[in-house]
């Protein structure tokens, strides 16, 4: 029964003193994450994500867990209560100038942890203010680093900076930075228009780009298919050429063979008995055949003085062919001689 009513008695007085207690950070920014200090009433009930650093008599004794705890009556005091959530800052609006001379207005966001509370308690007497001051003369420095132009194309590197430089100052604070994020960078209006200018000019220049390049591509692809077309066209002219030369030769190839064997036959015929009687008729039909066609080639026509003798025309052309016909044997006779002189003489 005792122990219930102390239970019932603390629970009280530290309502109480949560209403009449001062806070530890005194600016409307801290205060949203401090809490307040409670009073010992020897049975304390420490809530989940607080760290209450206890002082014995003046010195640090003791951090409390969350849970049940209990303390010594007026040896022992809650000194500071420290929230272990995730805590979110807003770093206020700040001018800053750019390495090309711009003056920027720029704010962000930062997210912290406090990792250790007897540092966060002892280290710094201020922790939320040291981090946000230390943030924004941090983004001051890296925005110095930086053109207008990369301000803007490489903000996750800036915060990734500002985040590295914090956490190297605040590991003695106890308290690590997990984020930072730019929310709004405000530049002046001349810059702004000088800025869209550029912009709608550098679309420009793409859009010509692009057009000359669609029209090299064009004429590209265009006298690509000429080419080709002249290509293909000569291609199929050589080929006609030789394809109408082969026949040409292969044509006169086969009425040569044909003639000779014409006249190997028509020899041949000739040696037979009454050759010079079928001479003397394919001689006839040949003549009355051209004296025929006289009239139908030309205007203009030259006739023997004996045309209408067919018999006297047919017997010359047997005289013609029978003086050949002595001809070629004594020829052939006079070449078999040389040749046996020769052969004797050769011996």
């Amino acid at each position: 029964m005792m122990l219930r009513a102390l239970c019932r008695t603390g629970g009280v007085l530290l309502q109480q003193t949560q209403r009449a207690a001062p806070r530890l950070w005194v600016t409307p920014a801290q205060q949203r994450w401090a809490s307040s200090l409670p009073m010992n009433t020897v049975v304390l009930f420490v809530p989940q994500q607080e760290a209450w650093v206890v002082e014995r008599m003046g010195r640090y004794h003791r951090i409390l867990e969350p849970g049940l705890n209990f303390l010594i009556p007026l040896l022992d005091r809650i000194r500071y209560v420290q929230s272990l959530k995730e805590i979110v800052i807003n770093v206020p609006e700040q001018s800053a100038v750019s390495l090309d001379n711009v003056t920027l207005q720029i704010d962000g966001v930062l997210y912290l942890r406090i990792l250790n509370p007897f540092k966060s308690s002892y280290g710094v007497e201020d922790p939320e203010y040291a981090v946000t001051q230390l943030a924004q003369t941090t983004m001051r420095s890296e925005l110095g680093k930086l053109t207008l132009d990369k301000v803007f194309r490489e903000r996750e590197s800036l915060n990734s900076n500002i985040v590295h430089s914090i956490n190297q100052a605040a590991d003695e604070w106890g308290i690590r930075c997990l984020r930072y994020e730019i929310k709004d960078i405000h530049v002046p209006p001349r810059v702004k228009e000088s800025m869209q200018m550029q912009v709608e000019a550098e679309r420009k220049k793409r859009a010509t780009v692009l057009e000359s390049e669609g029209t090299r591509e064009a004429a590209i692809n265009v006298a690509e298919g000429r080419k080709q077309a002249q290509i293909l066209a000569s291609e199929g002219q050589k080929a006609e050429q030789i394809n109408k030369a082969t026949g040409e030769a292969q044509a006169i190839m086969a009425k040569a063979e044909a003639k000779a064997k014409a006249i190997s036959m028509l020899s041949d015929a000739l040696t037979e008995q009454n050759g010079d009687a079928a001479a003397s008729l394919s001689v006839a039909e040949q003549y009355v055949s051209a004296f025929s066609n006289l009239a139908k080639e030309s205007n203009t026509i030259l006739l023997p003085s004996s045309a209408g003798d067919i018999s006297g025309m047919v017997t010359q052309a047997m005289t013609i062919y029978g003086t050949l016909a002595k001809t070629s044997p004594k020829a052939a006779v006079a070449e078999e001689k040389s040749d046996d002189f020769g052969s004797q003489s050769s011996q």
